[in-house]
């Protein structure tokens, strides 16, 4: 259940590019421990929306807090330390890279030893090799990868390196998962399985995900809270069910 405070409050956020306004205005929260949806049309801000969290877009007026501290002037490398994580709608897994290697890369801001330590292959070193391993390994088990560790990511189905993606942003242990349209390009069954494992990485990790999706199935069957956008504004917010019955998102993105 969410806590009283929200994870993630964004408030009167507004963007530009150039003279084109991106985002107007938006105020948008994430509750602890939810799955939390942002939906609306292509162009209506939701990418760029999930860039001015991570810091990789700038905004031009408002904030972001982040369990309750402005991370609006951070970059984004700070940001990710302090536990927000992003995938993208375009494949990002390192192909020539194993399967266990790529997950391990999402440790890479958790572990405690310095490049001389790796240099010298200190016990330091060593043993947190070992923990990223052995922490990796968890994360492929998690999503059912650990049968392909030692396999080429390249070398993956499509599906399979979706759910790579996956893995290796949850084995940074975010405080909040940014998935940006995870199920594109997947099946309907792929997408059954991937719905249930965002509901574990919720559950059982105790991860908040933001999710940007367009399979409405997805949002509508796993989401606590859906925010709709719509031409870079807020047009609703509220449950799944409030949502579909609002008239204003069945008129702008749902459809009768």
């Amino acid at each position: 259940m969410p806590d009283s405070a929200p994870l993630l409050a964004v408030s009167e956020v507004s963007v530009r590019f150039g003279g084109v306004s991106a985002l107007a205005d938006v105020d948008f929260c994430i509750e602890k421990g939810t799955v939390t949806a942002l939906i609306g049309p292509n162009g209506a801000g939701k990418t760029t929306l999930l860039g001015a969290v991570t810091g990789m877009v700038g905004i031009s007026q408002g904030r972001v807090v982040l369990g309750g501290r402005d991370i609006t002037g951070l970059p984004p490398h700070v940001r990710a330390r302090l536990g927000v994580v992003r995938t993208f709608q375009n494949l990002e897994v390192f192909a020539n890279m194993t399967v266990l290697e790529n997950v391990m890369t999402g440790r890479h801001a958790l572990v405690s030893y310095g490049v001389l330590d790796g240099i010298l292959r200190t016990p330091r070193f060593r043993a947190g090799e070992r923990a990223c391993r052995e922490a990796a390994l968890s994360r492929l088990e998690f999503v059912g990868l650990a049968g392909k560790k030692d396999v080429l990511a390249g070398e993956l189905p499509y599906g399979s390196q979706r759910l790579l993606e996956l893995a290796r942003a949850v084995a940074a242990e975010p405080a909040l998962l940014l998935l940006d349209e995870p199920a594109a390009g997947l099946n309907t069954q792929e997408t059954q399985a991937l719905a249930g494992l965002i509901t574990r990485v919720r559950d059982e990790l105790g991860i908040t995900v933001g999710l940007v999706e367009h399979d409405m199935d997805l949002v509508m069957g796993i989401s606590d809270a859906v925010t709709v956008l719509n031409f870079g504004a807020v047009l609703a917010s509220g449950t799944p069910a409030q949502v579909q019955a609002d008239p204003d998102v069945v008129a702008a993105y749902l459809g009768d």
